[in-house]
């Protein structure tokens, strides 16, 4: 049987209707329901209007079934004593080659946990959130991932190389004439700076950078936290 047929029927009897009255007080004439019935050859043509007059008389919803219930939605409030939303820029951190953002809009902002911030030493007023782009930081970083940027820490600290203990060196957002980047920045040496990518799949060769070069690399801030989404 057609199941649009089925939901009338069962809703006539819900309503204690016949298929003339119902279809009276629908549009006005007792011969709605019957023409429904009528077969024909190939698909039955609905009038959609008339379908939904009728579904109103017989307490259906407009998709034209049972009427669902609908659960309450909950809303959360989050106490800004306890959370602070941070803004997500339109900027790109190539992990490659540099990437153009000018000044970057703010476009959204996601909300952490204040003690969480705190934790991991972190001013809210500091951090900042954008996307990475280029493949050159995988497996650590993977093109869309969003990154948390702390811009109060401009400065990489001189770490002397230990050979009998190699240290991984920090995920670094900097920015020179090339455009604004996403690498580990080493600073072992006063006065140089070797950028180093992660992908060892490219055998990428670290980035030496001195005196004039050095000075102009700006660093936009310390990568803190990233998050990664798997598509696909």
């Amino acid at each position: 049987m057609d199941p649009i047929l089925e939901t009338i029927d069962t809703a006539l009897k819900r309503k204690g209707l016949t298929d003339a009255a119902a279809s009276k007080l629908a549009v006005g004439h007792p011969s709605l329901i019957k023409n429904l019935r009528m077969p024909r050859a190939g698909e039955k043509r609905y009038n959609f209007p008339a379908l939904a007059k009728l579904a109103e008389v017989l307490d259906l919803e407009l998709y034209f079934g049972p009427r669902r219930e609908a659960d309450p939605i909950e809303q959360v409030i989050l106490s800004s004593k306890a959370y602070v939303p941070i803004a997500l820029h339109a900027a790109e951190l190539a992990a490659g080659a540099g990437a153009e953002n000018g000044d970057a809009e703010v476009i959204d902002y996601l909300v952490f946990r204040r003690d969480w911030l705190r934790k991991i030493g972190v001013p809210a007023a500091s951090a900042r959130l954008a996307r990475v782009r280029g493949e050159s930081m995988l497996p650590t970083l993977s093109p869309g991932d969003m990154v948390m940027i702390d811009t109060a820490r401009t400065t990489v600290p001189v770490r002397p190389r230990q050979p009998e203990r190699p240290l991984r060196a920090d995920l670094y957002a900097v920015f020179e004439s090339g455009g604004a980047r996403v690498k580990r920045v080493e600073h072992s040496t006063p006065g140089e700076l070797w950028l180093h990518s992660d992908n060892t799949a490219l055998r990428l060769p670290p980035e030496r950078r001195t005196g004039f070069d050095a000075e102009q690399l700006g660093i936009i801030g310390k990568v803190v936290w990233w998050g990664h989404t798997e598509v696909g």
